[in-house]
């Protein structure tokens, strides 16, 4: 899965992983839903691959949890998604506004092949980026370091460092002053 190689979802390994995540997700989502000690434990036990001060508003979904590495000073804000059948690396200092989704699983476009098998490819995330409302990265991008992705924008392409991309399919509109 994580090779990027078609793998079957419906594996009793998998399905144990979802299901502990899906049961961390309830005691976060459900039963705290405020960020308390209780959380935080609950969400090093989730992303156990993260930085300091990773932050994040309930409600929020994911596949695994264990797949996603996030550097420093990560906020997710509310009803965010990321499905991390794949890697999801996001650098330090990374900011998703409410409703972003991260999508990494895809799947094969032979009718056949799809109906047993899935794809999961992975998603990278520069340092020091924006990620406006209800924006939807898309499996294999890569956003450069410095980014700002407009709300609602759907991010098909790698975007370079120091760009503001929008639309849908996401597209660079303009150099970021570095400064």
């Amino acid at each position: 899965m994580v090779a990027g190689e078609f793998y079957i979802s419906g594996g009793e390994d998998l399905k144990k992983d979802r299901r502990r995540a899906k049961n961390l997700l309830h005691r976060l989502n459900v039963i705290e839903y405020r960020i308390t000690k209780k959380a935080r434990l609950i969400l090093e036990e989730l992303i156990p691959n993260a930085g300091k001060n990773l932050y994040i508003e309930p409600p929020f979904h994911c596949d695994y949890g264990y797949n996603i590495v996030c550097g420093d000073n990560v906020y997710f804000n509310v009803n965010c998604v990321v499905l991390d059948s794949n890697k999801v690396t996001i650098g330090s200092n990374v900011l998703f506004a409410p409703g972003v989704q991260l999508y990494t699983a895809t799947h094969p476009l032979d009718i056949e092949t799809r109906r047993t098998h899935e794809l999961a490819k992975p998603i990278t995330i520069g340092d020091d980026c924006w990620i406006g409302g209800n924006a939807i990265i898309c499996p294999g991008v890569t956003i450069g370091n410095g980014c700002v992705i407009g709300a609602g924008a759907v991010v098909t392409k790698d975007i370079p460092d120091h760009s503001m991309a929008v639309g849908n399919p996401a597209k660079v509109i303009k150099k970021l002053n570095t400064k």
